[in-house]
């Protein structure tokens, strides 16, 4: 691919199908146009293992009759009038839904901020050949890896294109570059594995990949030899690849969907103390090259940074337009998937940095444990409670000693965000971003 595509097709398609949903019977309608782009190569050994390679284009429509809606969507190049015909059908038979409808006029974006979210560079297939090399090449190297794993690098474009009946058009391309790693130490047996990668808008963001090898190679082999630790109660260090993870938690606790549904363990918490004062949480999808950035939200709604956690209190909830009627609040402009069936999301959510040096908070910890790598999906978002298998490393006197494996940690989200400190060493790697953070008295199931 030498060119990067025009999406005026896109806007002019997304408009036909609302102007046909019109035609057809409907009082208001919306269509959305993905279009994704994308290349892949993985090596192993030195070799092209595989490649890859995909373009496409998604359309979506959504209609409203009264208070009652209907989504249809296609791959394919249906022709408006039918798509539109057949959602207007399937509207007019659908049950009643005073909360559906399109967002509020007043709340469209009118101006889009300029977030830098488009690499106009298209990678070669040998530039990706030699980015997954370099990363396997340092990764090999490493003393004491017995095997590669395997590297990657790839290149996506996407596109998003909304047009609505009363009046938004808007749309927005975004590239992502990425490499990663995965590295085997070890014999037989005692074999471990670990990983690194990395995606970011663009390519000139993204660090030598040789460096993206050698942390992969590294972490596998310090995981050699693991031992469990006693059962008993410990604070446990989450690794800032694996504290993502709680703001994850966090993220889908206050999404006004779970509130709604009367499912969540934050149900009414808004207002509340639920972190130590100090802890400050933010959503941000204006930031700059950001991998979850957008101009405007999946309902055409103008979005703004905000603060989720201030202080330790709980702020807001994550809001579309029918979430947002629901619970007789307005939205906040964090809806995706446009065009279909809309619903609130977090975009860059980030846990800011406290004061003190992730080895300071390991210092203060004593003996503990250093979490690196979590496994399962034991969170359960209505009650809170949260258990997950886990490995990392013994801290012993203030310091990382040995590899641990197949122990399981536990507590409550509550307890465990009320006792959440946060270390300095933020990075903005991923979507979601937190530094270091210790927790206080958490459950450890070990030998």
């Amino acid at each position: 691919m030498t060119a990067l595509p025009d999406q005026s097709r896109l806007v002019e398609t997304a408009a036909q199908l609302v102007e046909a949903a019109k035609r057809a019977g409907a009082d208001a309608a919306d269509a959305v146009a993905f279009r994704r782009v994308g290349l892949s190569i993985d090596i192993r050994n030195g070799a092209v293992e595989e490649t890859g390679r995909s373009e496409g284009d998604e359309l979506a429509l959504r209609v409203f009759v009264g208070e009652r809606h209907a989504s249809v969507s296609t791959n394919g190049l249906s022709p408006a009038a039918e798509l539109a015909e057949r959602a207007v059908a399937m509207a007019r038979v659908a049950p009643e839904d005073r909360f559906a409808g399109l967002a509020p006029a007043d709340r469209l974006a009118r101006h889009f901020p300029e977030l830098d979210l488009l690499d106009s560079s298209v990678p070669s297939v040998e530039t990706l050949i030699e980015r997954a090399t370099r990363a396997e090449t340092a990764l090999l190297a490493v003393p004491g890896v017995s095997k590669s794993g395997g590297t990657s690098a790839g290149w996506a474009l996407s596109g998003a294109v909304l047009v609505t009946s009363h009046g938004f058009t808007g749309s927005y391309l975004g590239s992502r570059h990425s490499v990663s790693a995965t590295a085997i130490a070890g014999e037989g047996t005692g074999m471990e594995r670990d990983y690194d990668g990395l995606s970011k808008i663009h390519a000139e963001d993204l660090p030598d990949p040789a460096e993206i090898g050698r942390r992969a190679a590294e972490r596998a082999v310090r995981r050699l030899n693991p031992v469990q630790m006693p059962t008993g109660t410990a604070t446990v260090v989450y690794d800032p690849r694996v504290a993502v993870s709680l703001i994850g938690h966090l993220a889908g606790a206050v999404n006004g969907s779970a509130i709604a549904r009367k499912a969540s363990f934050l149900q009414k918490a808004l207002g509340e103390a639920i972190f130590a004062p100090g802890i400050r949480i933010t959503d941000d999808p204006h930031r700059v090259r950001g991998l979850a950035s957008r101009p405007f939200d999946g309902e055409g709604v103008a979005s703004e940074p905000f603060d989720l956690i201030r202080d330790g209190v709980l702020e807001r909830w994550f809001l579309d337009s029918a979430t947002a009627r629901e619970l007789g609040l307005e939205t906040n402009g964090r809806a995706v998937g446009g065009g279909s069936n809309p619903h609130p999301s977090a975009t860059n959510l980030t846990l800011l940095p406290g004061e003190k040096s992730p080895e300071a908070l390991i210092a203060d910890v004593g003996d503990g444990f250093y979490l690196t790598e979590l496994i399962g999906h034991g969170a359960n978002g209505v009650t809170g409670d949260y258990s997950r298998g886990a490995s990392g490393y013994r801290i012993r006197n203030g310091q990382l000693a040995e590899a641990v494996s197949e122990i399981t940690i536990a507590g409550n989200m509550r307890d465990m965000f009320r006792r959440l400190v946060a270390a300095n060493d933020l990075e903005y790697r991923y979507a979601f971003n937190a530094p270091t953070v210790a927790i206080e008295g958490m459950m450890i199931a070990g030998r």
